[in-house]
């Protein structure tokens, strides 16, 4: 991998920069892309601190989806620079990107992804088991007790709620103990009741784990239960929020949605010009 500092400052994630062009191989001329590209992300920097949750908002096609695969390790931007807890992982091989991957960051996605033919406990140590490492059972018991799945180890998906699927997920990607956990709408597929409770369990992962998240959402309740909200439009951070509330985002986001409007019909203008 790249260079990798020590030290009780270092960042939980720093983007320098960073850009991903989706077509035409990534090509760029002249600093524009090439004919048939689409910028997903255009010269995105951020530095998000240890221990914190952070939600990321933005019209459709904002690029907030990419900008999560890309500080996760599963794409690679066309150009910046990115690091995760202090290692820089826009450089190195496949092969070494995997095992990162692997060892530093957890993730929760809209869908559990459980194989329903594994216990609540076999499907939480999954991961380690193909990554070839050897599961401590007494700590990925002592995760699920602390998600309050204590009295669910021995039980199926089938058997489980929505909402207790989550958790199994969430239990899943922090058995790893993870320096980033990334969540891409991970409350999608939940009522308001378990989508309420997953979220309060992340932010109880930042506040008494020390875990950093880092969230990619359409909600605005959902947002509210971060520490910070960053704001997309057209592949740019636009805009930060601290100590959000639900109707401050939804706020946000409306006139977000008329600034992307505008900012769409400025470049039709120009385009047709």
């Amino acid at each position: 991998m790249g260079r990798q500092t020590t030290g009780p400052g270092v960042e939980a994630l720093r983007m320098v920069a960073v850009r991903k062009v989706h077509g035409a191989d990534g090509r760029e001329a002249d600093g524009a892309a090439a004919p048939g590209a689409v910028t997903a992300l255009d010269g995105v920097s951020l530095s998000l601190a240890r221990g914190s949750f952070t939600a990321v908002m933005g019209p459709s096609g904002s690029g907030k989806s990419t900008l999560l695969q890309c500080a996760a390790g599963l794409e690679r931007p066309t150009s910046g620079r990115i690091a995760v807890d202090g290692t820089e992982v826009t450089g190195g091989s496949e092969t070494e990107l995997t095992l990162f991957r692997r060892e530093r960051i957890g993730f929760v996605f809209q869908q559990f992804n459980l194989l329903p033919t594994l216990t609540v406990l076999e499907n939480t140590t999954l991961p380690l088991r193909l990554a070839g490492r050897r599961p401590d059972r007494r700590y990925a018991v002592a995760v699920l007790e602390w998600l309050g799945l204590g009295d669910r180890t021995a039980h199926l998906p089938a058997q489980l709620s929505g909402g207790q699927q989550q958790r199994v997920a969430i239990a899943r990607a922090l058995v790893s103990q993870p320096s980033v956990l990334f969540a891409d709408e991970p409350t999608g597929a939940l009522d308001t009741r378990g989508a309420r409770a997953v979220l309060a369990l992340l932010r109880q992962t930042v506040r008494e784990a020390g875990q950093t998240v880092v969230m990619v959402t359409h909600d605005p309740v959902a947002a509210s239960y971060a520490d910070a909200v960053l704001f997309l439009a057209d592949g740019r951070i636009v805009g930060e929020l601290r100590a959000p509330t639900a109707e401050s985002v939804a706020e946000r986001m409306t006139h977000l949605g008329d600034e992307d409007a505008a900012a769409t019909a400025r470049r039709h203008e120009l385009a047709g010009a």
